[in-house]
């Protein structure tokens, strides 16, 4: 085990696999142990509360950026109502 694989594990993917999926899980796990990273230095007394928050708050977006760009969570062959386009 190198350095990298111990301070950002990674875990495995059950989930349906697509292309889109596979990277966003990544970018979700990286999410995850960087949000854990902010939250062990806000509660060490080595980041203040604000700057902690403002830190999660940008991660969060660009989390969300990164799910509207894959388009996870949307059937392109589906309508609004969840019907299937003709």
């Amino acid at each position: 085990m190198n350095k990298d694989q111990f301070l950002y594990p990674r875990g495995r993917y059950y989930g349906q696999v697509k292309p889109e999926n596979l990277v966003f899980n990544a970018n979700l796990q990286e999410f995850a142990q960087r949000v854990s990273y902010i939250c062990n230095l806000e509660t060490g007394g080595k980041l203040p509360p604000g700057e902690a928050y403002e830190q999660i708050k940008a991660l969060w977006k660009q989390l969300k950026r990164t799910k509207k760009q894959l388009q996870i969570g949307e059937d392109p062959f589906q309508d609004e109502d969840g019907e299937a386009k003709e």
